[in-house]
């Protein structure tokens, strides 16, 4: 009843600010993105890391950890406006950032209750959107008067985009692009309008051609941003009326028609028309030349297809040629070598595919390398960040960890690094054990309550299952006053099973079911007990830098069907100060609680007040923290209640926690 929820983020924020007092500023970052992981919903904990990353040098890093903190926080607006001011001085991504930090300006102006924030945001506001309107007035007045380039269309994108004029921007970044195709990385620009404009068909359109031959950095942009799926017949469509010179999407797109109409058992001509458009305007494309030729000889146009094979046989490299032997039957010819490789070999092609960014073709010509070559740990390798790029992550972790093992220096550093970046994030266990004894004088008794719980992450869905142990138990086990005798405690252990979900702005639901253990003799039942949980900090914690007025607030609403399936509320708050003596932190605080429940029933309807105080023992772990508090209660109900209506009680209370 009176268990609190457990701070796995002590111990971490602990070593954090050690860390910052002693002014390691890489070791308290350290800490802090690790108190983060442990406690992903308290803004504090962001900001103060953001703080420790500005005094490093790492903008970028702390305009990330402001914008966590801003989102988890709305009303934090000091927050809000360095976000802000960091989003406007941003480099990557500038037009969408600067578009941001003007929004963030306004919000502020419009509904920051601080007259200096607002002051601040008005000005920022008026310095940004003032060059933004004179500016899209002038490009637009220049492209008027006289002949587009690709210059003018691309600036003016840029500030509209910064305005938030959505629409003029996306039309002249598609101007622009029309004006210099070769610029793929403009459609990385135009995918990023189109999707704040909400136009999900021309943002996957512009990522599509973007990904697609032309500049290797905004291709792998590109395919970063992605869908997991492969695209469908119309995508590649409207990525080619965007841009239709991109021969090697035209030739991938030959290819699905090609694979669906064999699917089908229907014919090629949509295929066939594909690659006529790449051989059209790529005569020296061989492969796509011999794919042409091909579909024409299958299709019994002999006339049409000899002179395009023979073209490749005289003229093509040697995997087109050969392709065009092998359907000719005729001998196939080793290109010359002086190495182990050949036109034909299966690492060499697996190497073109992956340069090309052809991922499927370059995983399966890999596979074929390993089989052919067990021992090349440089294929192991590239099975690995093959697998990596293909959003195979499991697989990829699996090549990595036997790449590490290589006996050459340079493949086993690579591999080891990539094991360490990619296994955190599939980690899938997650052990979290609690503990709280407490004294109550009203009761006179010594309670215990605690929890080991291991969680399963599944992918990216919104809940975690898991499996949970709790107990909870006392010393005298039943009252010795009044007239009736009552049990203090379950003295059970509680093994159940459950889900919880992600934390949202300091809140969590879960729910579990299992089976209570009464550990004094043997007595069963089946525990069905979920809620809803709430918990928020604001001012100076206990795990602060500095001291300063803190308030505390947790709730919780729990479902208990041992309890005559009642659902109890609680919320408890404390106000008060934290004070910082050299490495000892402590906490006056005055509490008030309220308990309430459905059923009415009286043990479960009181409310209580009084002073506490709290602290960290020198020379214990950093998670231990004794509360000492002093409370007078009143029973809201007292129909049943054997006792007087007012009572009051002394606590003494020891948390200790941690994670694995």
């Amino acid at each position: 009843m009176f268990a609190q929820v457990p701070d796995p983020a002590w111990d971490p924020l602990d070593k954090a600010f050690a860390a910052l007092r002693a002014k390691d500023y890489d070791v308290a970052i350290h800490h802090f993105q690790q108190a983060s992981s442990l406690a992903p919903a308290r803004a504090d904990i962001r900001k103060n890391l953001a703080y420790t990353l500005l005094k490093t040098g790492e903008t970028e890093a702390a305009r990330e950890q402001f914008g966590e903190a801003a989102r988890i926080d709305p009303a934090d607006f000091h927050v809000a406006l360095e976000y802000a001011f960091l989003c406007y001085e941003a480099r990557d991504e500038a037009p969408a950032r600067k578009a941001e930090a003007r929004r963030i300006f306004q919000r502020v102006l419009d509904t920051a209750p601080d007259a200096e924030a607002r002051a601040t945001a008005a000005q920022a506001f008026k310095n940004v959107d003032e060059p933004l309107r004179d500016g899209i007035a002038r490009w637009q007045q220049a492209l008027a008067a006289s002949k587009p380039t690709f210059s003018a269309h691309y600036e003016l994108a840029q500030l509209a985009e910064q305005r938030d004029e959505l629409d003029l921007a996306a039309a002249n970044y598609r101007a622009a692009f029309q004006l210099l195709p070769e610029r793929k990385s403009v459609l990385l620009e135009l995918a990023r309008a189109e999707k704040a404009r909400g136009n999900a068909d021309g943002a996957m359109a512009a990522l599509m051609a973007a990904s697609r031959g032309g500049e290797p950095r905004a291709s792998e942009l590109a395919r970063e941003q992605l869908p997991a799926r492969y695209p469908y017949v119309y995508e590649f469509r409207k990525a080619l009326e965007l841009d239709p010179t991109n021969s090697t999407l035209r030739k991938e797109l030959g290819y699905l028609l090609l694979s669906m109409s064999e699917k089908e058992n229907a014919g090629s001509a949509d295929a066939m028309k594909e690659f006529q458009q790449v051989v059209d305007t790529q005569p020296d494309d061989y492969m796509a030349t011999a794919q042409l030729g091909l579909l024409l000889l299958a299709d019994k146009r002999d006339e049409a297809a000899m002179p395009l094979l023979k073209r490749v046989l005289a003229r093509g490299d040697p995997a087109a040629a050969n392709r065009v032997r092998m359907a000719l039957h005729m001998p196939l010819v080793l290109e010359e070598r002086s190495g182990p490789e050949s036109a034909l070999d299966p690492r060499l092609l697996a190497e073109r595919s992956y340069n090309a960014g052809f991922m499927k073709d370059a995983l399966r010509y890999y596979n074929q390398a390993h089989e052919a070559n067990p021992v090349d740990s440089s294929v192991v390798l590239k099975l690995g960040w093959t697998n990596n790029m293909l959003h195979n992550d499991l697989d990829a972790l699996r090549w990595f960890k036997v790449a590490k093992q290589s006996s050459d220096p340079a493949v086993a550093a690579e591999a080891t690094k990539a094991y360490k970046n990619l296994r955190p994030g599939l980690q899938r266990i997650r052990t979290t054990v609690w503990i709280y004894p407490l004294y109550s004088s009203r009761w006179s008794d010594l309670f215990g309550y605690g929890q080991a719980k291991a969680e399963v992450r599944v992918g990216k869905l919104p809940f975690r299952p898991y499996l949970s142990v709790r107990m909870v138990g006392d010393v005298r086990r039943t009252t010795a006053d009044g007239p009736i005798v009552q049990s203090l405690s379950e003295s059970a252990f509680v093994v159940a099973g459950g889900i919880a979900t992600r934390q949202w702005h300091g809140a969590m639901g879960w729910f579990e079911a299992g089976r209570a253990v009464v550990y004094l003799n043997g007595k069963q039942w089946t525990d069905i007990r979920g809620g809803i949980t709430y918990s928020r900090t604001t001012g100076a914690s206990l795990a602060a830098e500095h001291g300063g007025m803190f308030f505390e607030t947790t709730a919780d609403s729990v479902f208990i069907s041992h309890f005559g399936n009642d659902l109890i509320n609680y919320s408890q708050n404390k106000l008060g100060y934290t004070n910082v003596f050299g490495g000892l932190k402590t906490q006056v605080f005055w509490g008030g609680n309220l308990t309430f429940d459905v059923q009415g029933q009286y043990w479960a309807n009181f409310t209580e007040t009084g002073p506490g105080f709290r602290f960290h023992p020198p020379g214990l772990p950093q998670s231990v923290t004794v509360t000492l508090n002093a409370n007078r209660g009143v029973y809201l109900r007292n129909d049943g209640n054997p006792r007087r209506p007012n009572f009051n009680d002394f606590r003494a209370g020891v948390w200790y926690a941690f994670t694995k």
